[in-house]
C-alpha cells in the first residue's frame, strides 16, 4: 500500500480527446483510463493536469515537412524527433480534455507544446530538455515534495514526466492502471526500463491511498 500526505501530488498527463480512440494520435484504449483517473483523484486534494496545446504548423508534425510520412524520426536542433498526425491544436476539439475526465478540484493546468519550433513530451521541460514549463517551480513553492503519475501516453508523455520528477528532486510514481502507452517499436518497455532505473516507482490504482 501508498499512504498519501498533504505533500502528494496527483499529475494527470494529457488526458485529450486526441489521444483517445477516434482521435488524431489515438492510444489503443485510451480511453480506458478516464474511469481509473477519476477514481484516484478522488484521493488526492491536490492535482495538477497538462494539456498538449500545439499551434498550426508545428514543427513536431509530419504534414510541416515535404515528403515526411508520420511516426519517422527526423533530426532537430534539439535532437531526434518522432514526427506525428497533427494533433491536440489549440482550441480545437481534439485538444480538449476527454468529456469525462471530471476532476473539479484540480488546481492548475500545465499547457504544453505551444512553442512552434519545439515538441514537450514532460510536464516539466520542452524537449530540448532546457527549457522548463515552470512546474517544478510551482510544486516546490506548493512543498510538495512526491508526484504521481497517470493519463496518456506511458512511454512518452507520462515516462518523460517521470524521469523528469526525479530530475527534479521529487520522488515519483506512475500508476500504471491509470495508463496506457503507444508502444512504438518496443518503446513502452523501454519506457519502464529507463523509469525503474531512474527510481520511478510502479503502482496499481487499489494500492494507492486506500
Amino acid at each position: 500500500m501508498v499512504g498519501l500526505s498533504q505533500r502528494d501530488v496527483l499529475i494527470v498527463v494529457d488526458v485529450q480527446n486526441d489521444f483517445c480512440p477516434g482521435g488524431a494520435l489515438g492510444v489503443a484504449k485510451g480511453d480506458e483510463v478516464v474511469t481509473a483517473v477519476n477514481g484516484l483523484a478522488t484521493r488526492f486534494p491536490h492535482v495538477v493536469l497538462t494539456q498538449d496545446w500545439h499551434k498550426p504548423g508545428h514543427l513536431s508534425f509530419a504534414s510541416s515537412h515535404a515528403n515526411r510520412t508520420a511516426f519517422e524520426s527526423m533530426e532537430m536542433s534539439y535532437g531526434t524527433q518522432i514526427l506525428w498526425p497533427d494533433h491536440c491544436v489549440v482550441d480545437s476539439e481534439g485538444a480538449a480534455f476527454h468529456r469525462d475526465l471530471a476532476i473539479p478540484h484540480a488546481e492548475l493546468v500545465i499547457r504544453k507544446g505551444f512553442r512552434p519550433e519545439i515538441d514537450s513530451y514532460s510536464a516539466f521541460y520542452e524537449n530540448d530538455r532546457t527549457t522548463p514549463t515552470g512546474l517544478a517551480g510551482y510544486l516546490r513553492e506548493r512543498r510538495f515534495s512526491r508526484v504521481f503519475l497517470a493519463g496518456l501516453a506511458t512511454d512518452f508523455c507520462v515516462h518523460y514526466s517521470a524521469l523528469d520528477a526525479r530530475r527534479e528532486g521529487f520522488d515519483a510514481v506512475v500508476v500504471e492502471d491509470a495508463c496506457r502507452g503507444i508502444d512504438l517499436d518496443g518503446s513502452l518497455a523501454r519506457a519502464w526500463a529507463h523509469m525503474l532505473e531512474a527510481g520511478v516507482r510502479r503502482a496499481y490504482s487499489d494500492e494507492v491511498g486506500s
